[in-house]
């Protein structure tokens, strides 16, 4: 009778660790597809950053490019009218409050400016002084810039320097010129 007793006790047991066991496996297959599926949105996601990354290195690219062409056109329009008349009249919007800062930061120094250089002096980004560059060209201020390797070297046109010392065509403001670290 204890024998059977035990016999019965054994097989509940057993039974018991079947079940168990089989839990236990289900439970490891549940985890094991969603660490599976896990696993692959991590690999589209970083497929996806990374064509973000090479598609924002095309828009700088094409954003240099339309710099170049904005003074190539600057250029021809200046060429033209330096054959005119002698002194270029200017007809330059009002520069923003950043704008002016990049423009005087330029305008301080004799040497062409990196991006990065100019993001130091005016506590910007690299991408926002970018952005005041080409609005500067946009409305006209002579710019030149030249390429160098990898990097970008901007200054001001030498002429409109020295008519813009003159004659303050751009009506820089004054708190703008005293606040600019140069």
């Amino acid at each position: 009778m204890l024998d059977v007793f035990r016999k019965k006790k054994r097989d509940e047991l057993n039974s018991l660790q079947v079940g168990l066991k089989d839990s236990f496996k289900k439970v490891r297959e549940e985890f094991e597809e969603h660490r599976e599926s896990i696993n692959q949105n991590t690999n589209e996601i970083q497929t996806n950053y990374e064509l973000l990354c090479k598609m924002d290195m095309k828009i700088e690219k094409l954003a240099e490019r339309i710099d170049q062409v904005c003074m190539v056109l600057n250029q021809l329009s200046n060429k033209k009218d330096v054959k005119v008349k002698e002194k270029k009249e200017y007809d330059i919007p009002s520069l923003t409050l950043r704008e002016q800062e990049v423009f005087l930061v330029l305008y301080a120094s004799d040497d062409p400016l990196e991006y990065k250089e100019i993001a130091r002096r005016t506590a910007l980004t690299e991408n926002l002084v970018s952005t005041y560059v080409l609005n500067l060209i946009t409305k006209g201020v002579p710019m030149i810039k030249k390429f160098k390797g990898s990097s970008t070297l901007i200054s001001i046109d030498k002429e409109f320097k020295h008519q813009q010392a003159k004659e303050n065509i751009l009506k820089i403001n004054e708190f703008v010129s005293s606040s600019i670290n140069i």
